[in-house]
């Protein structure tokens, strides 16, 4: 099974060239090529909790340490750590890629 990257499991059209940019703007997530690769994600991808800017209840989330709570609930955010197990990369490295 070929492992989703936030926008499709979502199916939130903030992806570049999707179907809700021009309403609510390009994720930060589908652009940030510094996570590319990250738990086997395009871009942030399947690391989107570490990056500002990502949609969360239809509400646009601010930084990592004002949106994490949300993203603990995320039902993604426990999709991805189930499915890389040991290859899970931990937020804290994640955050280091991305200053």
């Amino acid at each position: 099974m070929e492992k989703q990257n936030c926008w499709e499991y979502k199916n939130c059209g903030r992806e570049q060239g999707g179907a809700k940019v021009a309403e609510l703007g390009v994720c930060p997530a589908s652009t940030e090529t510094k996570a590319n690769g990250i738990n086997n994600g395009i871009n942030a991808g399947r690391a989107c909790w570490a990056v500002a800017g990502t949609l969360c209840g239809g509400t646009v989330q601010g930084e990592y340490a004002s949106k994490m709570q949300n993203c603990l609930a995320c039902d993604f955010y426990t999709v991805v750590q189930d499915e890389e197990d040991d290859d899970y990369m931990l937020t804290k490295e994640i955050l280091k890629k991305l200053s």
